[in-house]
This record gives C-alpha cells, sequence and structure tokens, in this order.
C-alpha cells in the first residue's frame, strides 16, 4: 500500500474543501451575517491540515492502483463530510456533531435527506454551503479535482475515476483521465448554468436559483424553504422536474451531442430506456392519483415531478407522497431502486445494470429450456464479457448484504418497518426522503446516533457504489507483506493491483 500517496493526496483534498467552503463566505459577505466567522474558523482547519499533508509527505512512487484508488476515494468521502459538518457544529445551528455529519454526508453523497426541522432558520451563508455541496459532489469530487490537477503519476488517475464514478463502467471519452474528468465538468458546468439561467428568467429568488439549481444538477435535494419546492409556481416546478431528469441522462449522450454525433443518442438503450421508465411511470401513478386532485394537469404536474425527483435520487418534492395511495407508493419505491443512468449524477442501482440482470435472467431461462444453446448477452450491440457481467452481480450481491444488514441494525431503534425499510433505501440509493416517519414532509432527526451512523455509512456507500467503501473496511487491503510499498518490486505490485483492478471494474 503506499501510504504517502495517499497521505499526501488527501492532504491536497483538504485543501479544496477549503476552498469550496469560500463561496459560502462571499453569499455571507452580501447578506452581512456575523455568524460566518465559524466558517473562517473552518477553513483554517482544512488548510493547516491539508499543508501539513502536502509539506510534510514525500512519496517517491506516485502511481497508485486499483486498491489505493478505492481506499483514497473512500477515505476522501468520509473526510468531506467530517471536515464538510464543522461549519454546522461549529456555529451551533446543529449542536450535535453526529447529526452535523449526516448532514453535510447527505450534501456531499447528493442525498437530500436531513435532520433539520426548520431550514428556514439557518443563515443563508449556511443555506448556500449546505446546498453547494450537491453541486460538489453530484459529479465527483475527485473527479472536479482531476480536472484542475494531476493526483497520481501516468494514467494511473483512472483508478480515482473508476472508484468514484457511478455506474458499470467508466470509459475514457478522451485519452486521458484528466481530460475525461474536464470534459464531464464542462458539460456539468453548462448544464448547470443553463438551468441557473432559466430558473433566474422565470423570477425565481436568485438566493433559491442558485441553491435549487446545485441541488439539481448534484441531484441532490435540500431545499430552502420549509414546504420545499411546493411553494414555486407551477411553471417553475416544471423547469425542476425537466433538468432533474436531464441531468439523471448518461452524460455520453450529451457528450455525443456536442461532437456531432446527436442521431447515435437514440442507440444507447439506457437512455431510451431511461425515458421509457419515466413516460410509463407518470402515466401509471397519474392514473392512480387523479382523483386527489381537482385537475388532471395538476395529477400529471405532481406525478411528473416526483417521478423525476425519486428516479433521477433527487429528493425535491412539491407533494406529500406519503399519502398517495399504495400502488402509486410502490411504483416510487421501485424508482428508488432503479435509479437514473449509468454516467450521470443520479444514484440508484443504474438503469443499465438492471437490463443486464434482466438479460442474464433470460439468457438462464432459455439455457434452462435449451441447455444446449450458447447464447451471449449482448448490450448495445457488443457482447458483454465475463467480467462486467461478474462485477455487476458482485455489486447486486453485496448491495443487498448491505441494504438488509442495515435495515436489522437500524431496527434496534424500534422503528415501525416501513419507516426503516425506506429509510435505509432512501440513504443507500442516495433519495432523500423515504416513507411513514421518514416521507417527504417529515425528516430522519428522530433516529438515534447509532441508527444515524449507520445511514451516514450507507449514503456514503450507495454514493460510491459500495465496493471502495467495502475495499476500505476489507482486511485483506490492509494485509502485512503483500502490500509493502513501491520498494517491494514494482512488477509483481503491478501484477497483483491490476488483477484486483480487474475485480473492481464493474
Amino acid at each position: 500500500m503506499n501510504f504517502p500517496m495517499i497521505g499526501r493526496t488527501l492532504g491536497y483534498m483538504i485543501l479544496f474543501e477549503a476552498a469550496f467552503m469560500s463561496p459560502a463566505a462571499l453569499t455571507a459577505a452580501f447578506y452581512r451575517e456575523k455568524s460566518v466567522i465559524w466558517l473562517f474558523v473552518s477553513m483554517v482547519i482544512c488548510i493547516v491540515t491539508g499543508l501539513l499533508l502536502v509539506l510534510l509527505i514525500k512519496p517517491k512512487q506516485k502511481r497508485i492502483y486499483a486498491r489505493e484508488g478505492s481506499v483514497i476515494c473512500a477515505l476522501v468521502w468520509f473526510l468531506y463530510s467530517f471536515i464538510g459538518a464543522l461549519p454546522f457544529r461549529l456555529s451551533g445551528y446543529i449542536p450535535n456533531m453526529i447529526d452535523a455529519v449526516f448532514e453535510t454526508a447527505s450534501g456531499f453523497t447528493t442525498t437530500g435527506a436531513s435532520i433539520l426541522t426548520d431550514v428556514e432558520a439557518l443563515p443563508h451563508w449556511l443555506l448556500f454551503w449546505r446546498s453547494f455541496t450537491h453541486w460538489v459532489g453530484g459529479m465527483g469530487i475527485l473527479v472536479f479535482v482531476m480536472a484542475i490537477i494531476p493526483l497520481a503519476a501516468g494514467g494511473s488517475t483512472m483508478f480515482l475515476m473508476k472508484a468514484e464514478s457511478p455506474g458499470p463502467s467508466v470509459k475514457k471519452m478522451v485519452p486521458k483521465a484528466g481530460q475525461t474528468a474536464g470534459l464531464l465538468y464542462r458539460m456539468y458546468f453548462v448544464l448547470t448554468l443553463s438551468e441557473l439561467g432559466i430558473l433566474i428568467a422565470s423570477k425565481m429568488p436568485i438566493f433559491d436559483s442558485l441553491c435549487l439549481t446545485f441541488g439539481t444538477a448534484g441531484t441532490g435535494g435540500f431545499a430552502v424553504l420549509n414546504s420545499g419546492c411546493a411553494g414555486y409556481p407551477v411553471d417553475q416546478q416544471v423547469i425542476l422536474t425537466i433538468f432533474m431528469i436531464l441531468f439523471g441522462t448518461n452524460f455520453s449522450a450529451y457528450y455525443l451531442i456536442v461532437t456531432g454525433h446527436a442521431k447515435d443518442v437514440l442507440k444507447i438503450s439506457e437512455v431510451t430506456t431511461y425515458f421509457a421508465i419515466i413516460a410509463g411511470a407518470i402515466c401509471l401513478i397519474t392514473l392512480n392519483i387523479s382523483g386527489m386532485y381537482p385537475n388532471l394537469g395538476l395529477a400529471i404536474k405532481d406525478a411528473a415531478f416526483q417521478v423525476g425527483s425519486i428516479i433521477t435520487t433527487t429528493g425535491f418534492s412539491t407533494a406529500d407522497f406519503n399519502l398517495w395511495p399504495s400502488f402509486a407508493k410502490w411504483i416510487l419505491i421501485l424508482l428508488m431502486f432503479c435509479g437514473a443512468c449509468a454516467g450521470s449524477t443520479g444514484g440508484g442501482m443504474k438503469v443499465s445494470r438492471i437490463q443486464v440482470a434482466v438479460k442474464t435472467v433470460i439468457k438462464e431461462l432459455d439455457n434452462a429450456i435449451h441447455p444446449n444453446n450458447i447464447r451471449k448477452i449482448k448490450y448495445d450491440g457488443k457482447v458483454l464479457d465475463h467480467a462486467v457481467l461478474r462485477g455487476i452481480n458482485v455489486f447486486i450481491v453485496s448491495y443487498f448484504l448491505v441494504l438488509g444488514a442495515s435495515v436489522a441494525l437500524i431496527s434496534i431503534e424500534n422503528m415501525d418497518l416501513e419507516t426503516n425499510f425506506t429509510a435505509v433505501v432512501a440513504t443507500l440509493n442516495n433519495i432523500g426522503p423515504g416513507l411513514s416517519k421518514v416521507g417527504p414532509a417529515a425528516n430522519f432527526s428522530a433516529y438515534g446516533p447509532f441508527a444515524t451512523c449507520v445511514l451516514i455509512f450507507d449514503m456514503i456507500a450507495g454514493r460510491l457504489e459500495i465496493l471502495p467503501v467495502l475495499v476500505l473496511f476489507s482486511a485483506h487491503t490492509w494485509k502485512d507483506g503483500e502490500f509493502l510499498g513501491p520498494s517491494f518490486g514494482k512488477e509483481r505490485r503491478k501484477s497483483k493491483d491490476q488483477d484486483f483492478a480487474d475485480d473492481l471494474m464493474i
């Protein structure tokens, strides 16, 4: 294990967290809020800690492999959640540190679950920081930094991108990982500015436009009003619905569009299936809830907003869907598991994984009927090799193991099953609201410290797609004598780490 490289990379990342806090300071200056002093204290802690790690640690070997990539990625997200919680805790707006970490982890992982009962009581700078964590975490913290500076030598930064980016696989759009990261963020930035401009043009207050744009872009869900998004006019709710769905789309589609291959977007089966699921869910829910609304238009509007919010794992709400009929709620729960596209800012299992899983079931059924048939699983016209299928199967098994264990652990606090189950589903899939006592009109404040820690783990594990976090906590990762650093022998190290990389590339 290349500990010096891990420490130095963490130092750079902590310095960047101080930089991420700076826009909130500008917000405080605009609104003349004196409590921002605690933000500056938090920034100083970041700067001092980061500089010590960067200046004191001098790695001789700057290459990293899959193992280090997973460990760095998981550590960064846990560190960011802890350090990012300092402004909440030091300012006294969230007096309990575990609750403060929960709120920050929910922000960076773009979950949008909250323990706050009165968000309007927070000062503007803290509301801005809370929402800005969505935008930073949406495309990926490490992806953002890699778009600016190289974190490791050669092509080894790709291991960081693979560990952090959502979806079954991460491919280079351009030859270098840093260029791919830069391209992703340019598209992310353009979409963000587009939404911000349209919301401001619709006469939404600028501060609200900024915060809701950050939440939509990162498919987060933190609102700045206690009523969520229900208090905004219909046209603004429609704008949010459209952009939630756009940010849940595979960014490869946008790459094809900007490179002049727009017709090829229809060849991406994940994208077409994603929009088909959305359309079908809107129709089914509208039919089920239409009797609760004075006219069909309002029913369609709320159904579309909630479907877009849940499948993209954004978590905004315009209605208390906890009061909807059981069929509509069941559709929403299925969408929570489904999630958005791979290569987007959305969470969940991803449409592409579900497509491959369905194809696998069909293949096995066909083999049971015709044992002598040889049938390959194809995706977008290409045969999927065994490594990809194995990786998807490993993810699905790990996903449900974590889901089951988490529900069992938080059940110790004696909440009802609907609350516990949907709380874990909402956090593991980075949704935000669940049902019953954690529904859109409620929050997660009823849980005690132990259950809150479990849900924090679920949010980070869900955002990183399980495996990097499991690697961090695996005894095999830290086994003595096998990963002794650069001096142990480059060839043996490269061979072992490359094998491990193949296990992680899902």
